[in-house]
């Protein structure tokens, strides 16, 4: 048996005992990397730990560190309540607006994960306020983020394109971009559908949702309904109460999504450091923000992609995709590239997935069988629309940002989701954007 076919049988062992014993799978999977590290590809130490992710560790500690400051201070309870009176108090539109934002963030420029550093701790302490569906929330965060991912302008969009003119295919910007912004339109609107979205409006969005509308219990104009009247109208206006902390945060926000679009900083960097220096200013609003840190979700995350890191190191992940490559079969070719696109980018970067598998595809292409442009499109949704998994920095940043909810439990959601995604998506993509032969 080849080192790499136990590699990936090794990695569905450590799925396996994750899923039917409690054992956290990142703990596993670090157990695997030096096992499998160790004495199947005989790698050292250094080479192993070369695959942890430690920008993606800062990234994850940093803003879950700055938004568990948020949420004890009260910032995030006010951003709630200007959103809700940003749409008149229609939670159904909350949803789409954070499709919207994050959609409109990553098309001017900013990198994915970014965007959905910003949007989803704002996203998520929404949902767990007015009892909206944590996955439905992340799903639309990410989901959005993806869809105006590949804009002409965006990182992702210049990346492929830039691979594209240098193994001079034909391209299609704008065929490429609305590719990926109405194949992630319309997830989102199944998502919608199949989540709650339609119940929101008509009051079924949890607490207090009335008639699709936010209550005026939420806004305290209308305490003799909400059922403890003053109690109400004082909780209610000291979350609209903008203190010295809230506005500190606030401004901590700010300069965090201008460092990441405007100067390109790095945002676990700098989340972290606005983090800290509000700890230093208002300690007694701090003190147990470290503890609300995802360390489960973090211990997850790094464990399984520092694996990932090892099958990288021994080929395994070079030696599958030119397997598929040397099938012979165009059409067949195509559809198993997507699917190991989308696989493969569920555990790790969708940029490096896409940078290694459009090269991959160059031979049969030139055959003149397939179109170009549908090919590239259907690789880069295949190896983008799956990051709402757990284990891609985008659905970790979800799953970290979830508030008032069993951890474990939306992990799973969200490994469930992110596989039905895998399964269903790369197909779909195939029959609509190869089989007719775009470009």
């Amino acid at each position: 048996m080849s080192a790499e076919l136990i590699s990936i049988l090794v990695l569905v062992v450590v799925f396996v005992i994750a899923t039917t014993r409690s054992i956290n799978m990142g703990a596993l999977a670090f157990a695997a990397a030096f096992g499998v590290g160790e004495l199947v590809a005989d790698l050292d130490t250094d080479t192993i730990f070369a695959g942890f992710p430690g920008s993606l560790f800062v990234v994850l500690v940093g803003v879950t560190y700055l938004f568990a400051i948020a949420r004890a201070n009260g910032t995030t309870d006010w951003l709630v309540h200007a959103s809700v009176r940003l749409v008149r108090g229609r939670v159904v539109l909350i949803p789409w607006v954070m499709f919207v934002l994050t959609g409109a963030l990553t098309a001017i420029g900013a990198v994915s994960p970014a965007a959905v550093a910003i949007v989803a701790p704002i996203a998520l302490s929404f949902a767990a306020r007015y009892g909206i569906s944590p996955l439905l929330m992340g799903a639309m965060v990410v989901h959005g983020a993806q869809g105006g991912g590949f804009s002409p302008i965006s990182i992702y969009g210049s990346i492929v394109n830039g691979i594209v003119e240098k193994e001079k295919l034909p391209g299609n910007e704008i065929a490429l971009f609305l590719a990926s912004l109405f194949v992630n339109l319309a997830i989102a609107a199944v998502v919608f559908v199949l989540f709650g979205g339609l119940k929101l409006s008509r009051g079924g969005g949890g607490e207090g949702s009335g008639n699709g509308d936010v209550g005026d219990n939420k806004s305290g104009e209308d305490t003799d309904e909400a059922g403890d009247g003053g109690g109400v109208a004082v909780r209610t206006e000291e979350a609209l109460r903008l203190t010295p902390a809230r506005i500190a945060t606030l401004v901590s926000l700010v300069l965090l999504v201008v460092a990441v679009l405007a100067f390109d900083l790095d945002a676990g960097l700098t989340s972290i450091t606005l983090a800290v220096l509000l700890a230093a200013i208002w300690p007694e609003d701090s003190r147990k923000a470290v503890g609300q840190i995802a360390w489960t979700t973090v211990l997850v995350i790094c464990g399984v992609l520092t694996y990932v890191g090892v099958l990288d190191e021994m080929g395994t992940i070079t030696w599958a995709g030119e397997g598929v490559g040397d099938i012979g079969v165009p059409l067949l070719a195509a559809v198993l590239l997507c699917y190991i696109g989308a696989v493969i980018s569920a555990f790790a970067s969708s940029v490096g997935i896409m940078g290694a598998l459009i090269p991959l595809a160059v031979p049969f292409l030139a055959q003149g069988e397939i179109g170009a442009v549908g090919m590239v499109a259907a690789l880069a949704v295949s190896a983008t629309v799956v990051d709402v998994s757990p284990f891609s920095t985008n659905g970790a940043l979800v799953l970290a940002s979830a508030a008032d909810v069993d951890r474990e439990r939306f992990f799973r959601q969200l490994m469930m989701y992110g596989g039905i995604v895998v399964a269903v998506v790369p197909a779909v993509v195939w029959l609509v954007l190869v089989v007719p032969g775009w470009g």
